[in-house]
C-alpha cells in the first residue's frame, strides 16, 4: 500500500515537471505552427510611416495620441524594442530598406534625389516578388528618384498609386506639379478628400484585386509628415488635445490601417499575411511628435533620430504579444520577407539578416553584431551595447546604451579599448562606399554641424532648420 502511495506521487510529479517543461519551451518560442497553410506563400505589406515619434503610438507607450487598431495590430505579432532605420532622413532611409542594403554603398547618402535616384543596378525587394509571381504594389509617398527610370512601374512595382515628392499637401492641389500630383502609373489621379483615407481606400481595392495570388504591398504614408493637415472632423475631436493636429493626423491612420487588417479578415487571408509597421526615421522636430528618454530627432545621429516603432506579424506563423529584444533594422524587411515566402535569389548581396531564426529561438542574440549611419560628415556605429557618434572636423562621442540611453555619459576617455574598436570597425565599413552622389547643401549642412555638435556637448540648440531667425544670425549671406 505504501510502495503504491509512493509510486502514484512520483508519477504525479513526473507529469508536472513535464507540464511545466512544456508550457516553459512554448513560451520561449515565438513561432506557431499551420498546417493547413505551411506550403502556402504568404502576402507581405510594409506599413511604412513617416516622421513618427518614437512614443507616440499605444504599444510604445503613449497615453495621449489613440491608436487602437495599430495597437492590437502589435498585440497580434512582435515587436522589436531595440530596432533602427539605416538614415535618419527620409529618402536614404527608404533607399535601405527596398533594396536591403546600406544605401551608401550606391551613392544615395544625402537626402532628396538630386534627379539622381536610386542606382540603376540595384535590385529592389518589388524586383524579387515581382520576378516570383508576386502581384506588387506601391501606394503613397515614393521619395526614390524622379527620373523615367526611378519611376515604380521601373524598380518592380506593377501598380504605383501615389506622388514622388517628398512631401505634399493632404487635399487636393488645383495644379500640382507632376511630382506633386496624385498618380496611377504615371497618369493623374484627381481626388476628393484626405490623402491618408485616399491610400488607404486604394489599398483595399489591391488587396481585392490580387484575389488568389500573392502580392508584396509597400504602403508608404506620407502621415505624420508636415504639412501638418487633418481632417475637419478629427480636429474637433481632439480641440482640446496639447498636439491637436498631430492627434487628428495619427487617428485618421489608424482608421486606415484598421481597415485594412479588416479587409484582410474578411478576404480570410490576414492569418498569412505579414505585415510590418515601422516610421522611416525619428519623429520630427516641427510636427508636435515626441521620443520620449531617446536623445536627438530626425536628422541626427542621436537614438531619437533612427531608432524606430517596428512590428512583425504574421498570425499564422508567429505568436502573438510578443517582443524580441535583439539588434534589428529596417534591412532586415528584404531578407526575412523572401525568406518567409521561400524565395531564393543569387548575389544580392544584402546587409539585412533573416529574423525568423531568431523568432523560433534557432538562433538567439543580436542579428546585427554592428550597425552604422553616416550622412555626409556625421556618422555613427553601434556594436553591442556601445555606440560612438562622429562630426568630422569636430571629434567623437561614446556611449554606453544599456546604462545611458539617454546618450548624456560620453565615456570615450574611459573606455579607450571599446572605442578605438569602434572607430576601426567603422572605418573598416567606411571603405567599402562609395562617394555620395549628392549633398544638401551647405545650409543644410550648417544646420546638422550644429545640432551634433550641440548634442555631443549636451547643450540646447539656437536652431533647426534654415528658417530660423537664429539660423540667419548666425550664417548672414555673404
Amino acid at each position: 500500500m505504501k510502495l503504491n502511495s509512493i509510486c502514484l506521487s512520483f508519477f504525479i510529479l513526473l507529469i508536472i515537471s513535464f507540464s511545466c517543461k512544456t508550457k516553459e519551451t512554448n513560451s520561449k518560442n515565438r513561432l506557431v505552427t499551420s498546417k493547413k497553410l505551411k506550403n502556402v506563400q504568404p502576402n507581405v505589406i510594409i506599413i511604412l510611416i513617416d516622421d513618427a515619434g518614437y512614443v507616440d503610438f499605444g504599444f510604445m507607450g503613449s497615453e495621449d495620441l489613440q491608436t487602437p487598431n495599430i495597437d492590437k495590430l502589435a498585440k497580434s505579432g512582435v515587436v522589436f524594442t531595440d530596432a533602427h532605420v539605416s538614415a535618419t532622413v527620409c529618402a536614404p532611409s527608404r533607399a535601405g530598406l527596398i533594396t536591403g542594403k546600406y544605401q551608401q554603398r550606391f551613392g544615395f547618402e544625402a537626402n532628396g534625389t538630386a534627379g539622381i535616384g536610386l542606382s540603376d543596378n540595384v535590385t529592389t525587394i518589388a524586383n524579387v516578388f515581382q520576378k516570383n509571381g508576386y502581384n506588387t504594389y506601391a501606394l503613397g509617398k515614393w521619395h526614390l528618384g524622379e527620373d523615367v527610370s526611378d519611376h515604380p512601374n521601373q524598380r518592380g512595382f506593377d501598380d504605383f498609386y501615389g506622388f514622388i515628392s517628398g512631401s505634399r499637401s493632404y487635399f487636393p492641389i488645383k495644379n500640382p506639379s507632376r511630382n506633386d500630383m496624385l498618380q496611377n502609373n504615371g497618369k493623374r489621379v484627381i481626388f476628393d478628400g484626405y490623402m491618408t483615407d485616399v491610400l488607404g481606400d486604394q489599398s483595399l481595392k489591391y488587396i481585392e484585386d490580387s484575389k488568389n495570388q500573392p502580392f508584396f504591398m509597400y504602403l508608404s504614408y506620407n502621415a505624420v509628415h508636415t504639412p501638418m493637415h487633418a481632417k475637419k472632423e478629427d480636429l474637433e475631436k481632439f480641440k482640446n488635445h496639447p498636439r491637436q493636429k498631430l492627434a487628428a493626423m495619427t487617428w485618421s491612420l489608424d482608421e486606415n490601417i484598421g481597415k485594412l487588417t479588416d479587409k484582410l479578415e474578411t478576404l480570410g487571408v490576414r492569418d498569412n499575411t505579414i505585415i510590418y509597421f515601422l516610421s522611416d526615421n525619428g519623429g520630427a522636430h516641427n510636427n508636435e511628435s515626441k521620443t520620449g528618454s531617446l536623445k536627438g530627432w530626425k536628422g541626427n545621429n542621436f537614438e531619437g533620430g533612427h531608432r524606430v516603432p517596428f512590428l512583425m506579424s504574421w498570425p499564422s506563423v508567429i505568436k502573438g504579444n510578443e517582443k524580441f529584444n535583439g539588434l534589428t533594422s529596417s534591412l532586415d524587411i528584404f531578407v526575412t520577407s523572401i525568406a518567409a515566402a521561400n524565395i531564393y535569389e543569387e548575389n544580392l548581396e544584402l546587409d539585412g539578416v533573416n529574423l525568423m531564426p531568431y523568432l523560433n529561438n534557432t538562433k538567439t542574440g543580436n542579428p546585427h553584431k554592428n550597425l552604422f549611419w553616416k550622412k555626409l560628415e556625421a556618422s555613427a556605429i553601434r556594436t553591442g551595447d556601445y555606440k560612438m557618434i562622429t562630426l568630422n572636423n569636430y571629434g567623437s562621442v561614446v556611449y554606453n546604451l544599456k546604462e545611458d540611453l539617454g546618450e548624456t555619459k560620453n565615456i570615450i576617455n574611459s573606455k579607450v579599448s571599446i572605442s578605438e574598436n569602434l572607430k576601426k570597425t567603422y572605418k573598416d565599413w567606411e571603405k567599402t562606399l562609395m562617394k555620395p552622389l549628392w549633398d544638401e547643401g551647405e545650409s543644410w549642412l550648417n544646420v546638422s554641424n550644429h545640432i551634433h555638435q550641440s548634442l555631443m556637448e549636451n547643450k540646447k540648440t539656437d536652431y533647426k532648420d534654415i528658417w530660423n531667425p537664429a539660423y540667419k544670425k548666425a550664417h548672414p549671406k555673404k
